[in-house]
């Protein structure tokens, strides 16, 4: 008897577009705005990301010169999160697919 391996299957009390849903990216995207120094966006990104400082330098100015920059991608629900930790550290920012 031959058949496929259970784990290239569809789980069938899953539908295929909540496994799609799921597997899809977002990105999180911080905005500028007019109160918050430089400083402290770099700050937060290096706290709350872990990007180095080059890095979150780098996002800052992102941020400062363009008005946005992507400052993490993952699964909508992380992405979820990360919105809210960036509303709590008085930062602008948004989901968006990916």
């Amino acid at each position: 008897m031959s058949s496929a391996p259970s784990a290239t299957l569809p789980r069938e009390d899953t539908d295929v577009s909540e496994q799609v849903f799921a597997a899809h990216p977002y990105h999180v995207v911080v905005w500028n705005d007019p109160v918050n120094l430089m400083s402290y966006v770099a700050w937060v990104f290096r706290s709350y990301f872990g990007h180095s400082k080059e890095k979150a330098h780098q996002l800052m100015l992102q941020v400062h010169h363009d008005g946005r920059a992507v400052v993490a991608t993952g699964p909508r629900e992380k992405a979820e999160r990360d919105v809210t930790a960036m509303h709590s550290y008085g930062l602008q920012a948004t989901l968006e697919e990916a």
